[in-house]
Protein backbone atom coordinates (compact mmCIF):
# COMPACT_ATOMS: atom_id res chain seq x y z
CA UNK A 1 0.00 0.00 0.00
CA UNK A 2 1.28 3.29 -0.38
CA UNK A 3 3.60 4.93 1.84
CA UNK A 4 4.15 8.80 2.13
CA UNK A 5 8.06 8.69 1.97
CA UNK A 6 10.95 10.22 -0.23
CA UNK A 7 11.96 7.73 -2.94
CA UNK A 8 15.77 7.37 -2.98
CA UNK A 9 17.58 4.51 -5.03
CA UNK A 10 19.64 2.56 -2.43
CA UNK A 11 23.52 3.70 -2.28
CA UNK A 12 26.02 0.83 -3.78
CA UNK A 13 28.75 2.24 -2.02
CA UNK A 14 28.01 0.64 1.59
CA UNK A 15 28.71 2.23 5.11
CA UNK A 16 32.31 2.97 4.89
CA UNK A 17 32.06 5.88 3.68
CA UNK A 18 28.74 7.12 4.80
CA UNK A 19 30.41 9.78 7.89
CA UNK A 20 32.46 11.21 5.69
CA UNK A 21 29.50 11.70 3.06
CA UNK A 22 27.15 13.17 5.44
CA UNK A 23 29.76 15.97 6.98
CA UNK A 24 30.30 17.26 2.90
CA UNK A 25 26.15 16.82 2.08
CA UNK A 26 25.05 18.63 5.11
CA UNK A 27 27.59 21.38 3.67
CA UNK A 28 26.24 21.24 0.14
CA UNK A 29 22.46 21.13 1.44
CA UNK A 30 23.38 24.34 3.23
CA UNK A 31 24.73 26.04 0.43
CA UNK A 32 22.24 24.99 -1.92
CA UNK A 33 18.99 26.39 0.47
CA UNK A 34 21.31 29.62 0.74
CA UNK A 35 21.47 30.24 -2.98
CA UNK A 36 18.46 28.96 -3.89
CA UNK A 37 19.62 26.07 -6.22
CA UNK A 38 18.51 22.74 -6.25
CA UNK A 39 21.38 19.70 -6.29
CA UNK A 40 21.04 16.71 -8.32
CA UNK A 41 24.45 14.79 -8.11
CA UNK A 42 25.49 12.29 -11.30
CA UNK A 43 25.98 8.41 -11.21
CA UNK A 44 27.19 5.68 -13.58
CA UNK A 45 24.05 3.97 -13.55
CA UNK A 46 22.55 1.73 -16.56
CA UNK A 47 25.32 -1.32 -16.58
CA UNK A 48 26.07 -4.39 -14.24
CA UNK A 49 30.02 -5.54 -13.64
CA UNK A 50 29.73 -7.18 -16.62
CA UNK A 51 28.98 -4.41 -18.85
CA UNK A 52 25.45 -6.08 -19.17
CA UNK A 53 22.24 -4.01 -19.03
CA UNK A 54 20.58 -6.24 -16.06
CA UNK A 55 18.62 -4.48 -13.46
CA UNK A 56 20.29 -5.20 -10.12
CA UNK A 57 20.51 -3.17 -6.79
CA UNK A 58 24.42 -2.70 -7.15
CA UNK A 59 23.94 -0.46 -10.13
CA UNK A 60 21.05 1.58 -8.53
CA UNK A 61 21.24 5.56 -8.99
CA UNK A 62 23.24 7.52 -5.90
CA UNK A 63 20.80 10.42 -5.43
CA UNK A 64 20.01 13.20 -3.12
CA UNK A 65 16.02 14.49 -4.96
CA UNK A 66 15.11 17.89 -4.28
CA UNK A 67 14.79 18.86 -1.08
CA UNK A 68 11.22 16.72 -0.20
CA UNK A 69 9.98 19.62 2.32
CA UNK A 70 9.56 21.82 -0.97
CA UNK A 71 7.18 19.21 -2.99
CA UNK A 72 3.69 17.44 -1.52
CA UNK A 73 3.68 13.95 -1.68
CA UNK A 74 2.92 12.65 -4.69
CA UNK A 75 -0.77 11.08 -5.72
CA UNK A 76 -0.83 7.61 -7.74
CA UNK A 77 -0.73 7.73 -11.20
CA UNK A 78 -4.02 8.66 -12.86
CA UNK A 79 -4.20 5.25 -15.51
CA UNK A 80 -6.60 3.17 -17.20
CA UNK A 81 -5.87 0.38 -16.17
CA UNK A 82 -5.24 1.67 -12.47
CA UNK A 83 -2.12 0.52 -11.28
CA UNK A 84 -1.85 -2.14 -8.30
CA UNK A 85 0.54 -0.41 -5.71
CA UNK A 86 2.20 2.72 -5.66
CA UNK A 87 4.56 3.82 -3.00
CA UNK A 88 4.37 7.50 -2.85
CA UNK A 89 7.45 9.87 -2.08
CA UNK A 90 8.34 13.65 -2.39
CA UNK A 91 9.81 15.01 -6.06
CA UNK A 92 8.82 16.69 -8.97
CA UNK A 93 8.06 13.67 -10.77
CA UNK A 94 8.92 12.82 -14.02
CA UNK A 95 8.22 14.56 -17.27
CA UNK A 96 9.56 14.21 -21.01
CA UNK A 97 11.53 16.55 -22.89
CA UNK A 98 12.91 16.80 -26.15
CA UNK A 99 16.10 16.56 -25.02
CA UNK A 100 16.13 13.50 -22.88
CA UNK A 101 15.98 10.21 -23.99
CA UNK A 102 14.62 6.39 -23.72
CA UNK A 103 17.85 3.95 -23.32
CA UNK A 104 17.18 0.13 -23.60
CA UNK A 105 19.43 -2.12 -20.63
CA UNK A 106 18.88 -4.62 -22.56
CA UNK A 107 19.38 -5.23 -26.13
CA UNK A 108 16.44 -7.09 -26.10
CA UNK A 109 14.54 -3.92 -25.09
CA UNK A 110 15.23 -1.94 -27.87
CA UNK A 111 12.23 -2.22 -29.77
CA UNK A 112 10.01 -0.87 -26.79
CA UNK A 113 12.67 1.42 -26.04
CA UNK A 114 12.26 3.33 -29.65
CA UNK A 115 8.51 2.73 -29.77
CA UNK A 116 8.04 4.76 -25.89
CA UNK A 117 10.59 7.31 -27.41
CA UNK A 118 8.77 8.24 -30.98
CA UNK A 119 5.48 8.37 -28.18
CA UNK A 120 6.88 10.77 -26.29
CA UNK A 121 8.74 12.74 -28.38
CA UNK A 122 12.03 11.70 -27.17
CA UNK A 123 15.20 10.48 -28.48
CA UNK A 124 16.35 6.88 -28.42
CA UNK A 125 19.44 6.82 -26.92
CA UNK A 126 20.41 2.93 -27.02
CA UNK A 127 22.33 1.58 -23.81
CA UNK A 128 24.22 4.66 -22.80
CA UNK A 129 24.22 5.85 -19.29
CA UNK A 130 21.28 7.71 -18.20
CA UNK A 131 21.04 11.16 -17.20
CA UNK A 132 18.67 13.14 -15.95
CA UNK A 133 15.27 13.47 -17.90
CA UNK A 134 16.17 10.26 -19.29
CA UNK A 135 13.24 6.62 -19.03
CA UNK A 136 15.34 3.90 -18.83
CA UNK A 137 14.21 0.20 -19.19
CA UNK A 138 15.87 -2.85 -17.55
CA UNK A 139 15.34 -6.81 -17.45
CA UNK A 140 15.87 -7.84 -14.07
CA UNK A 141 16.07 -11.93 -14.01
CA UNK A 142 16.22 -12.46 -10.68
CA UNK A 143 12.73 -9.97 -9.82
CA UNK A 144 9.74 -11.13 -7.56
CA UNK A 145 6.92 -9.98 -7.20
CA UNK A 146 6.52 -7.37 -4.03
CA UNK A 147 3.43 -6.15 -4.72
CA UNK A 148 2.24 -6.39 -0.90
CA UNK A 149 -0.50 -9.01 -0.05
CA UNK A 150 -0.33 -11.06 -3.28
CA UNK A 151 -4.02 -10.40 -4.41
CA UNK A 152 -5.51 -11.71 -1.11
CA UNK A 153 -6.58 -8.74 0.65
CA UNK A 154 -9.47 -6.58 -0.30
CA UNK A 155 -10.17 -7.90 -3.96
CA UNK A 156 -12.73 -9.89 -3.29
CA UNK A 157 -11.34 -12.99 -4.45
CA UNK A 158 -10.81 -11.31 -7.56
CA UNK A 159 -6.86 -11.88 -7.30
CA UNK A 160 -6.37 -14.67 -9.45
CA UNK A 161 -2.80 -13.98 -9.62
CA UNK A 162 -1.71 -16.03 -6.99
CA UNK A 163 0.95 -13.48 -5.72
CA UNK A 164 2.97 -13.37 -8.61
CA UNK A 165 2.90 -11.33 -11.74
CA UNK A 166 5.49 -13.73 -13.73
CA UNK A 167 6.70 -12.26 -16.92
CA UNK A 168 4.06 -9.38 -16.79
CA UNK A 169 4.85 -7.58 -13.25
CA UNK A 170 6.92 -4.39 -13.29
CA UNK A 171 8.24 -2.06 -11.06
CA UNK A 172 8.18 1.73 -12.60
CA UNK A 173 10.61 4.22 -10.40
CA UNK A 174 10.39 8.23 -10.62
CA UNK A 175 13.28 9.69 -8.80
CA UNK A 176 15.95 11.89 -9.37
CA UNK A 177 14.43 13.23 -12.81
CA UNK A 178 14.76 9.83 -14.14
CA UNK A 179 12.62 6.74 -14.46
CA UNK A 180 13.50 3.71 -14.31
CA UNK A 181 11.60 0.76 -15.79
CA UNK A 182 12.29 -3.24 -14.66
CA UNK A 183 10.76 -6.37 -14.89
CA UNK A 184 11.31 -9.94 -15.07
CA UNK A 185 10.56 -10.27 -18.67
CA UNK A 186 9.67 -8.07 -21.81
CA UNK A 187 5.92 -7.95 -21.64
CA UNK A 188 6.30 -6.33 -17.89
CA UNK A 189 8.63 -3.45 -18.73
CA UNK A 190 6.48 -2.82 -22.04
CA UNK A 191 3.33 -2.55 -19.67
CA UNK A 192 5.60 -0.43 -17.43
CA UNK A 193 5.95 1.81 -20.43
CA UNK A 194 2.15 1.82 -21.18
CA UNK A 195 1.60 3.10 -17.47
CA UNK A 196 3.91 5.79 -18.05
CA UNK A 197 2.86 7.06 -20.72
CA UNK A 198 -0.58 7.32 -19.77
CA UNK A 199 0.37 9.31 -16.05
CA UNK A 200 2.21 12.00 -19.18
CA UNK A 201 -1.16 11.93 -20.73
CA UNK A 202 -3.46 12.24 -17.94
CA UNK A 203 -1.70 15.01 -16.12
CA UNK A 204 1.59 15.97 -18.05
CA UNK A 205 4.11 14.43 -15.03
CA UNK A 206 4.62 10.92 -13.63
CA UNK A 207 4.35 11.35 -10.20
CA UNK A 208 7.46 10.60 -8.04
CA UNK A 209 7.35 7.41 -6.25
CA UNK A 210 7.44 3.51 -6.89
CA UNK A 211 4.88 1.61 -8.87
CA UNK A 212 4.49 -2.25 -8.43
CA UNK A 213 1.96 -3.53 -10.78
CA UNK A 214 1.02 -7.15 -11.80
CA UNK A 215 -2.40 -8.09 -13.84
CA UNK A 216 -5.04 -9.82 -11.53
CA UNK A 217 -6.12 -11.69 -15.20
CA UNK A 218 -3.57 -13.45 -17.58
CA UNK A 219 -5.97 -13.58 -20.30
CA UNK A 220 -7.15 -10.04 -21.53
CA UNK A 221 -8.37 -10.19 -25.19
CA UNK A 222 -11.08 -8.24 -27.50
CA UNK A 223 -12.14 -10.48 -30.52
CA UNK A 224 -13.31 -8.82 -33.80
CA UNK A 225 -15.44 -10.67 -36.40
CA UNK A 226 -14.32 -9.77 -40.21
CA UNK A 227 -15.93 -12.77 -41.70
CA UNK A 228 -19.23 -10.66 -41.21
CA UNK A 229 -18.64 -7.35 -41.53
CA UNK A 230 -15.30 -6.25 -43.49
CA UNK A 231 -12.76 -4.28 -41.77
CA UNK A 232 -9.24 -3.10 -43.13
CA UNK A 233 -6.05 -3.46 -41.94
CA UNK A 234 -5.57 0.22 -40.97
CA UNK A 235 -8.77 0.17 -38.53
CA UNK A 236 -7.24 -3.27 -37.58
CA UNK A 237 -4.08 -1.97 -36.56
CA UNK A 238 -5.33 0.69 -34.53
CA UNK A 239 -7.86 -1.29 -32.68
CA UNK A 240 -4.70 -3.38 -31.63
CA UNK A 241 -2.78 -0.31 -30.61
CA UNK A 242 -5.99 0.84 -28.90
CA UNK A 243 -6.13 -2.32 -26.67
CA UNK A 244 -2.47 -2.45 -26.38
CA UNK A 245 -2.31 0.98 -24.19
CA UNK A 246 -5.27 -0.72 -22.00
CA UNK A 247 -2.64 -3.83 -21.19
CA UNK A 248 -4.83 -5.93 -23.46
CA UNK A 249 -2.70 -8.85 -24.26
CA UNK A 250 -4.99 -10.76 -27.18
CA UNK A 251 -6.27 -9.95 -30.46
CA UNK A 252 -9.05 -12.49 -31.27
CA UNK A 253 -9.64 -12.65 -35.58
CA UNK A 254 -12.22 -14.95 -36.20
CA UNK A 255 -12.11 -14.60 -39.79
CA UNK A 256 -14.37 -17.94 -41.29
CA UNK A 257 -18.24 -17.96 -41.16
CA UNK A 258 -20.92 -18.68 -43.63
CA UNK A 259 -21.12 -15.07 -44.89
CA UNK A 260 -17.34 -15.05 -45.52
CA UNK A 261 -13.58 -16.44 -45.43
CA UNK A 262 -11.12 -13.43 -45.41
CA UNK A 263 -7.37 -14.67 -45.56
CA UNK A 264 -5.76 -15.74 -48.65
CA UNK A 265 -5.17 -19.82 -48.84
CA UNK A 266 -3.13 -21.58 -50.82
CA UNK A 267 -4.64 -25.25 -49.78
CA UNK A 268 -7.95 -23.92 -50.53
CA UNK A 269 -8.07 -20.74 -52.72
CA UNK A 270 -11.33 -21.68 -53.84
CA UNK A 271 -12.97 -20.96 -51.06
CA UNK A 272 -11.45 -17.91 -50.11
CA UNK A 273 -14.27 -14.39 -50.48
CA UNK A 274 -13.20 -11.86 -52.77
CA UNK A 275 -12.75 -8.85 -50.15
CA UNK A 276 -9.96 -10.77 -48.05
CA UNK A 277 -6.60 -10.02 -46.25
CA UNK A 278 -3.35 -11.64 -48.27
CA UNK A 279 -0.81 -13.31 -45.95
CA UNK A 280 1.48 -10.57 -46.40
CA UNK A 281 -1.07 -8.28 -44.45
CA UNK A 282 -2.08 -10.75 -42.06
CA UNK A 283 1.93 -11.02 -41.58
CA UNK A 284 1.86 -7.38 -40.52
CA UNK A 285 -0.90 -7.76 -38.58
CA UNK A 286 1.11 -10.26 -36.64
CA UNK A 287 4.43 -8.20 -36.89
CA UNK A 288 2.52 -4.98 -35.43
CA UNK A 289 0.49 -6.54 -32.29
CA UNK A 290 3.66 -8.56 -31.69
CA UNK A 291 5.84 -5.23 -31.81
CA UNK A 292 3.04 -3.99 -28.70
CA UNK A 293 3.00 -7.61 -26.66
CA UNK A 294 -0.41 -8.61 -28.15
CA UNK A 295 -0.72 -12.04 -29.54
CA UNK A 296 -3.75 -12.37 -32.55
CA UNK A 297 -5.47 -15.59 -31.48
CA UNK A 298 -7.23 -17.01 -34.74
CA UNK A 299 -10.41 -18.81 -35.23
CA UNK A 300 -12.01 -21.20 -37.84
CA UNK A 301 -14.83 -22.04 -36.47
CA UNK A 302 -16.45 -25.98 -37.08
CA UNK A 303 -18.15 -28.18 -37.60
CA UNK A 304 -20.61 -25.21 -37.73
CA UNK A 305 -20.60 -21.87 -39.07
CA UNK A 306 -18.44 -23.23 -42.41
CA UNK A 307 -21.17 -21.52 -45.04
CA UNK A 308 -18.41 -20.67 -47.11
CA UNK A 309 -16.64 -23.47 -46.91
CA UNK A 310 -20.10 -25.33 -47.74
CA UNK A 311 -20.42 -23.09 -50.87
CA UNK A 312 -17.23 -23.84 -52.77
CA UNK A 313 -17.73 -28.06 -51.88
CA UNK A 314 -21.47 -28.75 -51.35
CA UNK A 315 -21.32 -32.27 -51.05
CA UNK A 316 -19.97 -31.94 -47.34
CA UNK A 317 -23.19 -30.14 -46.60
CA UNK A 318 -24.70 -31.97 -43.57
CA UNK A 319 -28.97 -32.94 -44.04
CA UNK A 320 -31.27 -33.99 -41.85
CA UNK A 321 -33.63 -37.72 -42.35
CA UNK A 322 -35.84 -35.26 -44.73
CA UNK A 323 -32.78 -34.33 -46.98
CA UNK A 324 -32.89 -30.98 -45.76
CA UNK A 325 -29.46 -28.96 -45.80
CA UNK A 326 -28.60 -27.66 -42.68
CA UNK A 327 -27.21 -24.62 -42.94
CA UNK A 328 -23.23 -23.88 -42.28
CA UNK A 329 -23.59 -27.43 -40.83
CA UNK A 330 -20.59 -29.98 -42.34
CA UNK A 331 -21.45 -33.61 -42.14
CA UNK A 332 -18.78 -34.55 -39.14
CA UNK A 333 -19.88 -38.46 -40.44
CA UNK A 334 -17.77 -37.29 -43.81
CA UNK A 335 -14.12 -37.74 -43.63
CA UNK A 336 -13.46 -35.55 -46.41
CA UNK A 337 -15.50 -32.65 -43.81
CA UNK A 338 -12.51 -33.37 -41.32
CA UNK A 339 -9.96 -32.96 -44.18
CA UNK A 340 -10.13 -29.82 -45.29
CA UNK A 341 -10.69 -28.01 -42.04
CA UNK A 342 -6.74 -30.00 -41.16
CA UNK A 343 -5.64 -28.54 -44.68
CA UNK A 344 -6.52 -25.02 -43.25
CA UNK A 345 -5.18 -25.44 -39.38
CA UNK A 346 -2.24 -26.82 -41.01
CA UNK A 347 -1.51 -23.86 -43.06
CA UNK A 348 -1.69 -21.45 -40.45
CA UNK A 349 0.00 -22.91 -38.17
CA UNK A 350 3.21 -20.85 -39.06
CA UNK A 351 1.25 -17.50 -40.54
CA UNK A 352 -0.55 -17.10 -36.69
CA UNK A 353 2.56 -18.24 -34.47
CA UNK A 354 0.81 -17.44 -31.17
CA UNK A 355 0.10 -19.44 -28.13
CA UNK A 356 -3.62 -19.89 -29.06
CA UNK A 357 -5.69 -20.88 -31.43
CA UNK A 358 -10.20 -20.77 -31.62
CA UNK A 359 -11.69 -23.64 -32.85
CA UNK A 360 -15.20 -22.66 -32.26
CA UNK A 361 -17.40 -25.56 -31.66
CA UNK A 362 -20.37 -23.78 -31.61
CA UNK A 363 -24.00 -24.31 -32.33
CA UNK A 364 -23.31 -26.97 -34.40
CA UNK A 365 -26.85 -27.17 -35.71
CA UNK A 366 -27.00 -30.90 -35.50
CA UNK A 367 -27.31 -30.54 -31.70
CA UNK A 368 -29.94 -27.89 -31.38
CA UNK A 369 -32.67 -29.83 -32.08
CA UNK A 370 -35.10 -31.70 -29.86
CA UNK A 371 -34.01 -34.79 -30.93
CA UNK A 372 -30.31 -35.02 -32.66
CA UNK A 373 -30.56 -38.80 -33.17
CA UNK A 374 -33.83 -39.16 -34.71
CA UNK A 375 -33.42 -36.12 -36.92
CA UNK A 376 -29.69 -37.51 -37.98
CA UNK A 377 -30.50 -40.80 -38.12
CA UNK A 378 -26.78 -41.52 -40.35
CA UNK A 379 -24.74 -39.74 -37.57
CA UNK A 380 -26.75 -41.68 -35.62
CA UNK A 381 -25.59 -44.96 -36.67
CA UNK A 382 -22.13 -43.96 -36.92
CA UNK A 383 -21.93 -42.81 -32.97
CA UNK A 384 -23.09 -46.27 -31.85
CA UNK A 385 -20.94 -47.75 -34.19
CA UNK A 386 -17.97 -46.22 -32.60
CA UNK A 387 -18.79 -45.60 -28.79
CA UNK A 388 -21.45 -48.23 -28.36
CA UNK A 389 -25.02 -48.65 -27.72
CA UNK A 390 -25.14 -45.14 -25.64
CA UNK A 391 -23.13 -43.57 -28.54
CA UNK A 392 -24.84 -40.24 -29.52
CA UNK A 393 -24.57 -37.54 -31.93
CA UNK A 394 -22.53 -35.56 -29.29
CA UNK A 395 -20.12 -37.59 -29.52
CA UNK A 396 -18.89 -37.23 -32.71
CA UNK A 397 -19.31 -33.47 -32.08
CA UNK A 398 -16.71 -34.07 -29.12
CA UNK A 399 -14.27 -36.57 -30.94
CA UNK A 400 -14.04 -33.26 -33.88
CA UNK A 401 -12.82 -31.10 -30.71
CA UNK A 402 -10.79 -33.50 -30.16
CA UNK A 403 -9.49 -34.26 -33.20
CA UNK A 404 -9.10 -30.81 -34.13
CA UNK A 405 -7.34 -30.00 -30.80
CA UNK A 406 -4.81 -32.23 -31.69
CA UNK A 407 -4.43 -30.81 -35.36
CA UNK A 408 -3.32 -27.26 -33.77
CA UNK A 409 -0.90 -28.73 -31.19
CA UNK A 410 0.91 -31.08 -33.83
CA UNK A 411 0.56 -28.08 -36.34
CA UNK A 412 2.97 -26.02 -33.42
CA UNK A 413 4.75 -27.65 -29.95
CA UNK A 414 2.95 -25.92 -27.03
CA UNK A 415 -0.37 -24.40 -28.92
CA UNK A 416 -3.29 -24.26 -26.61
CA UNK A 417 -6.71 -24.68 -28.03
CA UNK A 418 -10.20 -22.98 -26.55
CA UNK A 419 -13.86 -23.49 -27.93
CA UNK A 420 -17.10 -21.87 -27.52
CA UNK A 421 -18.72 -23.70 -23.99
CA UNK A 422 -21.47 -24.68 -26.03
CA UNK A 423 -18.92 -27.27 -27.44
CA UNK A 424 -18.17 -29.00 -24.43
CA UNK A 425 -21.26 -31.60 -23.93
CA UNK A 426 -22.05 -33.75 -20.61
CA UNK A 427 -22.21 -37.29 -19.52
CA UNK A 428 -21.89 -38.26 -23.07
CA UNK A 429 -19.18 -41.60 -24.51
CA UNK A 430 -16.74 -38.71 -25.60
CA UNK A 431 -15.37 -36.65 -23.46
CA UNK A 432 -14.03 -32.78 -24.22
CA UNK A 433 -10.05 -32.68 -24.08
CA UNK A 434 -9.16 -30.96 -20.65
CA UNK A 435 -6.06 -29.06 -22.07
CA UNK A 436 -8.62 -27.18 -24.26
CA UNK A 437 -9.92 -23.80 -22.46
CA UNK A 438 -13.74 -22.84 -22.75
CA UNK A 439 -14.76 -19.36 -23.85
CA UNK A 440 -17.95 -18.83 -21.61
CA UNK A 441 -20.29 -16.41 -23.29
CA UNK A 442 -23.64 -18.01 -23.28
CA UNK A 443 -25.99 -20.27 -21.34
CA UNK A 444 -28.83 -19.51 -24.04
CA UNK A 445 -28.30 -22.67 -26.09
CA UNK A 446 -30.07 -25.71 -26.29
CA UNK A 447 -28.62 -28.08 -23.69
CA UNK A 448 -25.91 -25.17 -22.49
CA UNK A 449 -24.65 -26.00 -18.92
CA UNK A 450 -24.24 -22.77 -16.48
CA UNK A 451 -20.71 -21.93 -16.04
CA UNK A 452 -19.92 -23.90 -12.32
CA UNK A 453 -20.29 -27.42 -14.08
CA UNK A 454 -17.30 -26.29 -16.12
CA UNK A 455 -15.45 -25.40 -13.53
CA UNK A 456 -16.21 -27.93 -11.29
CA UNK A 457 -14.92 -30.07 -14.11
CA UNK A 458 -11.27 -28.17 -13.01
CA UNK A 459 -11.44 -26.47 -16.65
CA UNK A 460 -9.45 -23.39 -17.47
CA UNK A 461 -12.63 -20.59 -18.52
CA UNK A 462 -12.58 -17.04 -20.45
CA UNK A 463 -15.34 -15.16 -19.44
CA UNK A 464 -16.98 -13.68 -22.89
CA UNK A 465 -20.17 -13.23 -21.19
CA UNK A 466 -22.60 -12.10 -23.98
CA UNK A 467 -24.80 -10.21 -21.50
CA UNK A 468 -21.87 -7.59 -20.89
CA UNK A 469 -19.53 -8.40 -23.87
CA UNK A 470 -21.21 -8.70 -27.12
CA UNK A 471 -21.31 -6.23 -29.46
CA UNK A 472 -23.65 -7.39 -32.34
CA UNK A 473 -23.98 -5.26 -34.88
CA UNK A 474 -27.94 -4.47 -35.40
CA UNK A 475 -29.15 -5.85 -32.09
CA UNK A 476 -30.52 -9.08 -33.35
CA UNK A 477 -32.51 -11.13 -31.33
CA UNK A 478 -32.48 -9.78 -27.26
CA UNK A 479 -28.79 -8.33 -28.02
CA UNK A 480 -27.88 -5.00 -27.34
CA UNK A 481 -24.86 -2.72 -27.23
CA UNK A 482 -23.52 -2.74 -24.29
CA UNK A 483 -22.07 -0.14 -22.49
CA UNK A 484 -18.86 1.09 -20.27
CA UNK A 485 -21.14 2.10 -17.26
CA UNK A 486 -22.62 -1.11 -17.36
CA UNK A 487 -18.94 -3.01 -17.13
CA UNK A 488 -17.58 -0.65 -14.79
CA UNK A 489 -20.32 -0.79 -11.76
CA UNK A 490 -21.94 -4.67 -12.50
CA UNK A 491 -19.69 -7.35 -14.26
CA UNK A 492 -16.30 -8.83 -12.52
CA UNK A 493 -14.57 -12.02 -13.81
CA UNK A 494 -16.58 -14.06 -11.72
CA UNK A 495 -19.99 -13.16 -14.04
CA UNK A 496 -19.88 -15.66 -16.34
CA UNK A 497 -23.26 -16.21 -17.27
CA UNK A 498 -25.98 -14.00 -16.92
CA UNK A 499 -25.76 -11.17 -13.78
CA UNK A 500 -25.07 -13.60 -11.52
CA UNK A 501 -21.31 -14.00 -9.98
CA UNK A 502 -19.93 -18.19 -9.54
CA UNK A 503 -18.31 -18.77 -6.29
CA UNK A 504 -15.15 -16.89 -5.00
CA UNK A 505 -13.67 -20.94 -4.98
CA UNK A 506 -13.48 -20.89 -8.86
CA UNK A 507 -11.83 -17.83 -9.21
CA UNK A 508 -8.55 -19.34 -9.92
CA UNK A 509 -10.00 -21.27 -12.72
CA UNK A 510 -11.01 -18.21 -14.54
CA UNK A 511 -8.20 -17.10 -16.61
CA UNK A 512 -9.85 -13.61 -17.83
CA UNK A 513 -12.09 -12.25 -20.29
CA UNK A 514 -12.48 -10.48 -23.51
CA UNK A 515 -14.87 -8.58 -25.36
CA UNK A 516 -16.24 -9.35 -28.81
CA UNK A 517 -17.72 -7.45 -31.80
CA UNK A 518 -19.74 -9.45 -34.25
CA UNK A 519 -21.10 -8.62 -37.22
CA UNK A 520 -24.55 -10.01 -37.68
CA UNK A 521 -26.17 -6.81 -39.58
CA UNK A 522 -22.50 -5.75 -41.20
CA UNK A 523 -24.20 -2.12 -42.60
CA UNK A 524 -25.43 -1.33 -39.29
CA UNK A 525 -22.87 0.60 -38.18
CA UNK A 526 -19.56 2.38 -39.95
CA UNK A 527 -15.79 1.25 -38.85
CA UNK A 528 -15.57 4.95 -37.69
CA UNK A 529 -19.28 3.80 -35.58
CA UNK A 530 -17.77 0.62 -34.41
CA UNK A 531 -14.24 2.18 -32.92
CA UNK A 532 -16.57 5.12 -31.18
CA UNK A 533 -18.84 2.39 -29.64
CA UNK A 534 -16.75 0.26 -28.46
CA UNK A 535 -14.15 2.54 -26.77
CA UNK A 536 -15.86 3.29 -23.11
CA UNK A 537 -16.70 -0.97 -23.05
CA UNK A 538 -13.01 -1.50 -23.59
CA UNK A 539 -11.73 0.83 -20.66
CA UNK A 540 -14.26 -0.18 -18.64
CA UNK A 541 -13.20 -3.89 -18.90
CA UNK A 542 -9.92 -3.26 -18.70
CA UNK A 543 -10.07 -1.83 -15.38
CA UNK A 544 -12.12 -4.86 -14.25
CA UNK A 545 -8.90 -7.66 -15.54
CA UNK A 546 -5.90 -5.39 -14.28
CA UNK A 547 -6.33 -4.81 -10.73
CA UNK A 548 -6.78 -6.61 -8.27
CA UNK A 549 -10.17 -4.69 -6.38
CA UNK A 550 -13.55 -6.32 -7.22
CA UNK A 551 -15.14 -2.61 -7.86
CA UNK A 552 -12.96 0.46 -8.75
CA UNK A 553 -12.28 3.00 -6.29
CA UNK A 554 -13.55 5.46 -8.83
CA UNK A 555 -16.66 6.53 -9.70
CA UNK A 556 -18.29 6.08 -13.32
CA UNK A 557 -18.28 10.13 -13.40
CA UNK A 558 -14.26 10.34 -12.36
CA UNK A 559 -13.67 7.36 -14.34
CA UNK A 560 -15.06 9.21 -17.65
CA UNK A 561 -13.13 12.49 -16.51
CA UNK A 562 -9.80 10.16 -16.66
CA UNK A 563 -10.62 8.25 -19.79
CA UNK A 564 -11.28 11.67 -21.45
CA UNK A 565 -8.02 12.92 -19.55
CA UNK A 566 -5.52 10.05 -21.04
CA UNK A 567 -7.34 10.69 -24.90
Amino acid sequence: MAEHRRQDFPDPGGRRRRAARASIAALVVVAAVVLGLTVWPGGDHGKDKDGSGAASSADALTVSPTPAASYPVAKPPRTIPSVRDFEAARGPGWKPAKSGRVLAGDDALADEAKLLAGELGMTYGGDADPRRGDVWLGLDKDAKDDGGDGGQSGDGGQGGDGGQGGDEAYTLRVAAGQARITAAGRDGVWWGTRTLKQAVRADGTAPEGTVRDRPAKPQRGFMLDIARKWYDEAWIKARIAEIADLKYNQFGLHFSDDQAFRVESSSHPEIVSAQHLTKAQVRSIVSYAAARHVTVVPEIDSPGHLGTVIKAHPKLQLRDAAGKPVEGAVDIGNPESARIVDDLLKEYASLFPGRWWHLGADEYQALVRSDPEASFPGLAALARKRYGAKGRVQDLAEAWLNDRAKTVRDAREGRIARAWNDGFFAEGQAVADRKVEVVYWTGKELGARPPAAYLAEGRQVLNYNDEFLYYVLGQPNTFTYPTGQRIYESWTPRVLRGTSAVPASYDHLIEGGGFAVWGDFPNAQTQDQVATGIRMPLRALSEKLWPRAAKPSRSWTDFQALSRAIG
